[in-house]
């Protein structure tokens, strides 16, 4: 006989998800209602239709070459992000100790620079890169290096890439980290006696097992690295120029420094939907590989 099923457990979840889909359906009318609009201020506003989504997608205009080329910045930035923490993150990860009283310490330490606000973790380096008072500006100078982040282009993206890199790379150390603890020690003892190389132990035992670990770490750092703002913003500014002026800085001043709210709402719709578009095919193919994978496995 089957046992009845009841649902009476997601009466108590319903309020919840309703507040939720209130407070994100409410703000997201409104920028939706913004973006089809304009105003010349004192609160009126006129109907314009899909004009800045039309304006916002052809890169010959202002809004448009504005738009694509902070787009650039920021998919370039993120692919760099990628490419040095999830390395980064799983090499950490590998060496950290398994067990004894060194792991506490170990997980507390990494948890740190994840516990420092974004506003802050730019305040400190704002400051820690500067070439007059910053340790970080001041040896690289003194080691011969023109380094200038308030000027130079190259010193700009260095300086925003090592932060983010210090900042976050915890994170995917981290949950590599529960990933790597969650295998049997059997599979371990299975390799010792066939013989396998560290590297065979990691490319055939721990990396399968690395794989839903990653797939969240790299989904939740392209959103994060994708929506990126306080950080630079802090300790650039944008600058030197537009050179580190990605969407969401832009977004920022199109909104509030020239009040254009019917742009800067077409643009974080867009912007929104680049991202959910990008982690809906970050998502898919991970898991499609995964699937693969398990398939053609004897």
């Amino acid at each position: 006989m089957e046992k009845p099923v009841s649902n009476r457990a997601w009466l108590l979840v319903l309020p919840v998800v309703a507040i939720v889909a209130f407070n994100a359906i409410i703000p997201l009318m409104t920028v939706v209602n913004y973006s089809v609009q304009d105003t010349f201020g004192n609160n009126q506003f006129f109907w314009n239709g899909v004009g800045w989504y039309k304006e916002l997608l052809d890169p010959s205009t202002d809004l448009g070459g504005r738009f694509f080329a902070a787009l650039g910045r920021n998919v370039a930035f993120s692919l760099i992000i990628l490419a040095i923490e999830v390395p980064l993150g799983i090499l950490v990860a590998l060496c950290m100790p398994k067990q004894g009283p060194a792991v506490a310490a170990t997980l507390v330490v990494l948890a740190l620079p994840l516990l420092v606000p974004w506003n802050v973790v730019g305040t400190i380096w704002q400051i820690f890169a500067r070439s007059d008072i910053g340790l970080l500006g001041w040896t690289l100078n003194h080691l011969g290096i023109d380094y200038n982040y308030t000027a130079g282009f190259f010193s700009a993206w260095f300086t925003i890439i090592v932060m983010d890199v210090w900042h976050w790379t915890s994170l995917i150390a981290l949950l590599c980290y529960a990933g790597l603890k969650s295998i049997p020690e059997a599979f371990y003892q299975a390799a010792r006696i066939d013989g396998a190389s560290r590297m065979s132990v990691f490319r055939w035992i721990e990396l399968p097992k690395l794989n839903r670990v990653l797939l969240i770490g790299v989904l939740l750092r392209f959103m994060d690295s994708f929506m990126i703002y306080t950080e630079p913003f802090v300790v650039t500014g944008g600058g030197p120029g537009n050179s580190t002026t990605m969407v969401s800085i832009d977004l920022v001043k199109i909104a509030l420094g020239q009040f254009d709210l019917g742009k800067a709402a077409a643009m974080s719709i867009v912007y929104n939907l680049i991202i959910l578009a990008t982690c809906w095919v970050f998502y898919t193919v991970m898991t499609s590989s995964d699937s693969s994978r398990k398939e053609g496995a004897p």
